[in-house]
């Protein structure tokens, strides 16, 4: 009977500690869209709250050049997103390369790409 109580527990924690992964959810722009002008912010969402000292995110133009402002930051008022500003960029398409680390200490990674319409 402990056993399957304590079984009964485990399951019931489990989907809590996974939640807190810092998975990517959504994007704007949206991953591989395309807009008409580039936002001042590019903003990433997360299935988990984020650890601000380790987690950023960069603009790349498509030859590699940084093109954001440098000032990647998780947000106060929601610590699940995380955003970094952008001059008005030119038309052309931008990889966006991103690493955190959640609450939790997992670290995930990736990148997209949106275009900014000619």
């Amino acid at each position: 009977m402990r056993v399957g109580a304590a079984l009964l527990i485990i399951a019931t924690l489990l989907p809590l500690s996974v939640a807190a992964h810092g998975m990517l959810d959504r994007t704007d722009p949206r991953a591989g869209g395309q807009v008409k002008a580039a936002p001042p912010q590019i903003k990433l969402w997360f299935t988990g709250a984020l650890e601000q000292a380790y987690s950023r995110v960069q603009v790349l133009d498509a030859a590699g050049k940084r093109m954001d402002l440098g000032d990647s930051a998780v947000d106060g008022a929601n610590r699940a997103l995380l955003h970094v500003s952008v001059p008005a960029l030119p038309p052309g398409t931008y990889r966006v390369v991103w690493r955190v680390v959640s609450v939790d200490s997992h670290v995930t990674e990736g990148q997209f790409s949106f275009t900014v319409a000619r």
